[in-house]
């Protein structure tokens, strides 16, 4: 094994030491990322797609790896698996700005114990005359990244529920889940997305747990 490579796909493969060293574990863990995956009111397709954007999201090489070549064997074209990138670009750029509300609130000394409320959310609008382009240019690609295309508004929000649970913006949490209600998403559906989040935030984890497995074997070498 190279020690100045930190990731490379058969890396991946030393995942199943998992079974022997921590056996109990792994399984619970296996039997819930199957079950979370699994075709139910959402389709395995678009499962993979919110995987696909949660994977960029988290940054886990492996995990965009696995599932964007499951999202394709689920006939998800390049260009619908793009679209989902895009979603996970805008909610991970918007999750920055949307926190951008409590840096107002700190500048602006505000004493009150409660550092999230939704009203504070109406704040985002001062960005407009504090950084009038770059907020702008934002809002556009915001626009046009969460319009209809070969991924409907529906399918989108969905996948932006399941980021905004990965990056842990309440705001956007709350403004995604509106969006997705009004356009007919039901409570189920929510559901099965935020568990897919929830099973690849874990298996982020759980993937770059083979780089630990490396280093500690390379320890060992040196010992």
């Amino acid at each position: 094994m190279s020690t100045e490579s930190l990731y490379q796909k058969n890396y991946f493969n030393r995942l199943g030491e998992f079974a022997d060293l921590a056996p109990e574990a792994f399984k619970a863990f296996v039997k819930f990322d199957s079950l979370a995956l699994k075709e139910g009111v959402l389709s395995t397709k678009l499962k993979e797609l919110i995987a696909v954007a949660v994977a960029h999201t988290t940054g886990c090489p492996y995990c965009i790896e696995l599932h964007v070549t499951q999202a394709k064997n689920n006939n998800a074209s390049k260009e619908e698996t793009a679209e989902a990138i895009m979603v996970a670009t805008a909610l991970k750029a918007g999750s920055a700005l949307a926190h951008g509300v409590n840096a107002l609130n700190a500048y602006d000394g505000e004493e009150g114990e409660e550092l999230y409320k939704e009203q504070y959310f109406s704040r985002l609008k001062e960005f407009s005359s504090l950084q009038p382009d770059a907020f702008k240019a934002f809002i556009n690609f915001d626009t046009q990244t969460m319009k209809d295309g070969l991924l409907t508004g529906r399918e989108k929000e969905l996948i932006a529920i399941a980021v905004a649970h990965t990056t842990g913006c309440p705001y956007c949490i709350s403004l995604h889940v509106q969006g997705a209600k009004k356009l007919g998403v039901t409570k189920e559906e929510v559901a099965e997305s935020i568990m897919v989040a929830t099973a690849l935030k874990a298996g982020s984890a759980l993937a770059h747990g083979v780089n630990a497995l490396n280093a500690f074997d390379q320890v060992a070498q040196l010992t």
